[in-house]
């Protein structure tokens, strides 16, 4: 009927930062995109907006990506080892192992860590911008800030 409201279906509202941080918590990439997004489609991009030179991977120095579960499986594995990386996904197993290893674990909550500092800045908190070229320079200024305070 030409007098019904039409309802939005599918997708979600909002904006996905997708970010890559050295250990430190350093940002090292940034990509903005609608929160609709998986995080997967989003992987091989923020893998290749690296503003900084990489080293290349040897054998002595490795380099390893830790990543969350939205990451698991073929695809994402193909894009991280394509490019040098050593993944490191958590299990979707639902049972936790007897012992955990004490050496090499996975730090995932550095970038939650940078997260948050992006989050205080105020501007950034909500996003009033209607322009995603203008919101994407202010996460870019938040992000060299976080750098020069490191």
């Amino acid at each position: 009927m030409p007098w019904e409201t039409t309802r939005q279906t599918g997708g979600k509202k909002g904006t996905k930062r997708s970010l890559l941080v050295d250990g430190r918590g350093a940002p090292l990439s940034l990509i903005v995109a609608g929160a609709n997004r998986h995080d997967v489609k989003l992987l091989a991009l923020t893998l290749d907006a690296i503003v900084v030179k990489r080293p290349k991977p040897t054998a002595r120095h490795p380099q390893n990506l830790c990543v969350d579960k939205g990451y698991v499986g073929q695809p994402a594995e193909r894009e991280m080892r394509s490019r040098g990386y050593i993944p490191h996904v958590p299990a979707t197993t639902i049972s936790k192992p007897a012992r955990r290893q004490k050496r090499g674990r996975a730090r995932r909550w550095v970038v939650e860590r940078t997260h948050s500092w992006m989050n205080n800045f105020r501007k950034l908190r909500i996003r009033y911008e209607k322009k995603a070229a203008n919101f994407e320079g202010l996460l870019h200024l938040a992000t060299a800030l976080i750098c020069w305070r490191m």
